[in-house]
């Protein structure tokens, strides 16, 4: 089952990886999906991805406050608005895909802006 893990925590990180890249897919999400993987897989690649110089700041701030940056908050609103937009006027797309569509990013948006900018003092 640790093995099951292990692949599980680097299908993530590479979706993540490829979420660095297009701004459409979010990283961070699938970046604490990879850190799950690997806390039941292997403590060397938890503490690797924990501490790493350009995800482990998020992933940190997350594990022990729930905060989600505000630079964070407003890049993942606005890429959701401008994904939906192209969605609605670029693209044939029925209204039964874009309504289930709009809702799910419409309660990422909820999540995303519930959560704290700063760790409380």
């Amino acid at each position: 089952m640790r093995l099951f893990y292990f692949f599980l925590g680097w299908f993530f990180f590479a979706i993540g990886l490829i979420g660095v890249i297009l701004p459409v897919l979010p990283t961070t999400p699938f970046m604490l999906l990879a850190l799950w993987g690997f806390s039941k897989s292997s403590e060397r690649f938890h503490r690797w991805l924990y501490q790493h110089r350009f995800f482990g700041p998020a992933l940190q701030q997350w594990d022990q406050y729930r905060v989600i940056p505000l630079a964070a908050k407003i890049i993942s609103v606005t890429m959701m608005l401008i994904s939906f937009t192209y969605l609605t006027f670029f693209q044939k797309l029925s209204v039964e895909f874009l309504i289930p569509t709009g809702l799910l990013m419409l309660y990422g948006m909820w999540f995303i802006l519930t959560k704290p900018s700063t760790p409380k003092t």
